[in-house]
């Protein structure tokens, strides 16, 4: 297991968490570090199991909205995950809901090695905290697609002098690869 604070740079995860509490004022800044590292556990799993119908709890959706207005930060990110993650928002739709998606998706976050939150990995009415985004996603499989073949580490550590304070960073325990 790696930590996936570590796919970021220190500046990159405060803008980020910057980003999570700007848009939900009154969120304390623990919370919205949890948001942040629940968002990248989600991603990382969508990326190593791009066929699996998994989608984030609302909560946790607000952490990778936040990744993703990040735009520079969120194309070296999914580099580094080996995939591009896409994002496919839809308004809320009890036609649409599946019980199982979030326990499905926690099981995907297991099987990359994390531990899910399980705090933020609640369907809407029990959430731990309320967040503004009015979305739901409905998991569809072959939503990542593969990126640069060449691997992670020269993408991820090296900046190229752009950017919003901090760069994706390189993955912990030696990088990570697309050859998945």
């Amino acid at each position: 297991m790696h930590d996936v604070r570590a796919l970021l740079t220190p500046a990159a995860f405060g803008d980020v968490v910057a980003t999570v509490i700007d848009n939900n004022p009154g969120m304390a800044v623990p919370t919205a570090e949890r948001v942040v590292v629940e968002a990248l556990k989600f991603m990382d799993a969508a990326a190593q199991f791009p066929a699996a119908r998994i989608t984030p709890s609302n909560v946790v959706d607000e952490g990778w909205h936040a990744l993703i207005l990040h735009t520079k930060l969120y194309e070296r990110l999914c580099r580094c995950l080996g995939r591009f993650v896409h994002h496919w928002p839809e308004r809320p739709d009890v036609g649409r809901h599946d019980d199982h998606a979030l326990t499905r998706t926690v099981t995907f976050i297991e099987r990359t090695g994390h531990t899910a939150d399980s705090e933020l990995w609640t369907g809407p009415g029990k959430a731990l905290v309320s967040v503004v985004a009015n979305c739901s996603h409905t998991p569809k499989p072959g939503g990542c697609g593969p990126i640069n073949p060449g691997g992670c580490a020269a993408h991820c550590s090296g900046g190229d002098g752009g950017g919003e304070g901090g760069e994706a960073g390189a993955a912990s325990e030696g990088g990570r690869t697309s050859g998945r």
